[in-house]
């Protein structure tokens, strides 16, 4: 059975809507949005000794940039975790159920950061609190900035009014145990490893 870890997703998430703080958008209220489109967040975990990918599909995240001063800017993610997709949809149902994710009790995963730093050329790393079924706790994400340019005047009607765009690569891992995530059924503890990994690849757009 295929465990995708919210915990991911969240993280992805979060991952992303850190890079963005970073991106050195001008002073101002200008905003950076994810292209949902053309982002991808992506996980793995292992079933016995085989790793086995997903990817997950709704999000919103909430933005608050200061461009003169990054490290005073606020992301705020939330994700509904019926919005789960592992191209399974009896699998989709168990991960829901109170063996995994208790999703009538647990409907969200939530990310708030606290501080948004840089680590050397082109990184970052987002901290912050990543809650899964009610458990709270704090997470470092590193990212990776790809590239960033601005847009040609005559692209930016066909890109939705954006005048410039970014994509970015975060990559990271966590371990469900430590959200209570599958942690009741034999099958989910022995069957399904505990450390998932997680890969966004997210395209940005500045208006």
């Amino acid at each position: 059975m295929r465990s995708p870890n919210w915990n991911l997703f969240l993280l992805a998430l979060a991952l992303a809507a850190a890079i963005n703080l970073a991106t050195g958008a001008p002073s101002g209220a200008a905003t950076w949005g994810v292209d949902q489109a053309h982002t991808e967040v992506n996980f793995s975990v292992k079933h016995f000794f085989t790793p086995v990918t997903g990817s997950f599909d709704e999000f919103e995240i909430k933005l608050d940039y200061n461009a003169d001063n990054p490290t005073s800017s606020t992301v705020d993610v939330k994700i509904p975790v019926s919005s789960i997709n592992t191209g399974n949809e009896k699998r989709d149902g168990h991960l829901m159920s109170q063996d995994f994710f208790e999703v009538d009790k647990y409907p969200y995963i939530t990310f708030k950061s606290t501080s948004v730093k840089a680590n050397g050329d082109d990184q970052l790393v987002a901290r912050g609190q990543l809650t899964i079924k009610g458990e709270s706790r704090e997470v470092d994400l590193p990212i990776t900035l790809l590239g960033k340019q601005a847009l040609p005047e005559q692209m930016q009607q066909m890109m939705g009014g954006a005048k410039e765009v970014a994509g970015f690569k975060a990559s990271t891992s966590v371990d469900r145990n430590d959200y209570g995530v599958g942690v009741g059924n034999w099958a989910a503890t022995m069957v399904v490893g505990g450390d998932v990994s997680i890969e966004i690849l997210l395209e940005a757009h500045r208006k």
